[in-house]
């Protein structure tokens, strides 16, 4: 059966089914590879009917994974300052979105990510493509160290994710923010600009 390409009745069910499809695609062939044409076929729409209603892939992305905030607005200003700072400011921010409001929807999709592969491909497309590779970018990283590097740096922010907000192991899950970024700031920083010996 041929779909039928066009606009669709009704604009909810129109998202919807673009949404589910670029969820789809965006877990099986990855950020990079899934493209806007392979979504709106898959959906049964015209692409540019894709580009109306979400604009770019990144926003698209976005929507797919429910993400409560963009990485694209939060990251460089997190990393705007000193370089050998920047650990300390990207666990602020990590933390930051997380206390918030906005972080349950972020607490969900880390537990279901833990219980379901395809969450879990679509949580690691988000984190190393939306995160990791804007970070190292604005740190200008060397791009051969540039996937350990970022690689290592979501063990420490996965990590305090996962103790701090779905075990909720004690003391981290009550810490004050600040103790938290004063004791895994320097790891992250670490990782994002000292010397790793046995990595490279």
């Amino acid at each position: 059966m041929v779909r039928r390409s066009g606009r669709r009745p009704g604009n909810q069910d129109t998202k919807q089914s673009i949404l589910e499809a670029a969820r789809t695609i965006f877990a099986e062939r990855g950020f990079d590879k899934a493209s806007i044409r392979a979504i709106a076929g898959d959906a049964g729409v015209d692409p540019a009917l894709v580009h109306h209603y979400f604009g770019t892939k990144e926003k698209l992305f976005l929507a797919a994974m429910n993400s409560p905030v963009d990485p694209a607005e939060l990251v460089p200003r997190a990393l705007d300052g000193p370089r050998e700072e920047a650990g300390v400011r990207l666990v602020r921010l990590v933390l930051s979105v997380w206390d918030s409001p906005a972080g349950a929807a972020a607490v969900a999709l880390m537990r279901s990510a833990m219980s379901n592969e395809w969450t879990a491909r679509l949580m690691r497309e988000f984190v190393v493509t939306q995160v990791l590779r804007r970070a190292v970018a604005e740190l200008g990283i060397d791009e051969k160290e540039a996937p350990a590097r970022a690689a290592l740096v979501a063990t420490q922010i996965a990590g305090l994710a996962v103790v701090r907000y779905v075990l909720k192991v004690e003391p981290v899950a009550s810490a004050d923010p600040d103790q938290l970024v004063a004791a895994v700031g320097p790891a992250v920083q670490r990782y994002l600009t000292d010397e790793l010996p046995g990595v490279f």
